[in-house]
């Protein structure tokens, strides 16, 4: 292998992808310092798998797979919190419905959070990253129709909580 030439293509990796990983982490859990975190973790872990000798045909499906992982892990993670620990950061539980507003940048996140895991990951991917079904199925290990699937009830999903909220 050529180092030179996988240090050059992991460092425009980086530039061309950093922001995009990134913006992916934070809708996908809403929080800045954990979103850097993970992107640079995506970042760590990519280029320990290419420093050990290992090809990556597609890097930017690669790197969003990487992502996808570590933000699994960090949900994982985040599951482990108590109620009681949540509530001692100032997190109280609500029963009243929350308004939205799509205009919002928060609002947004809101509606993001109210959709299941799998279409959530879809939506980001293609209407935040800007990825193509079939970059998606790349990234994800799912099939174009699949994606395109979840895609549909996700938007479906988003029309519904707008209508309702």
């Amino acid at each position: 292998m050529n180092t030179k030439k996988e240090n050059m293509r992991f460092m425009n990796a980086y530039e061309d992808f950093s922001d995009a990983i990134y913006r992916h982490c934070y809708f996908r859990i809403s929080d800045h310092d954990k979103a850097l975190d993970l992107m640079q973790e995506t970042f760590k872990k990519t280029w320990q798998y290419i420093s050990n000798g290992n090809r990556v045909k597609d890097m930017k499906s690669f790197l969003y797979k990487t992502a996808t992982n570590l933000i699994i892990d960090q949900y994982r993670k985040k599951k482990e919190l108590s109620l009681d620990m949540l509530q001692e950061d100032g997190f109280e539980p609500s029963e009243e419905p929350q308004i939205v507003f799509v205009a919002d940048r928060k609002n947004i996140l809101n509606l993001l959070d109210n959709l299941d895991d799998k279409y959530k990951e879809v939506i980001v991917l293609r209407y935040i990253d800007d990825m193509t079904p079939k970059e998606i199925a790349k990234a994800i290990n799912e099939t174009e129709n699949v994606v395109s699937v979840r895609i549909h009830r996700g938007i479906k999903r988003i029309n519904e909580l707008v209508k309702n909220g």
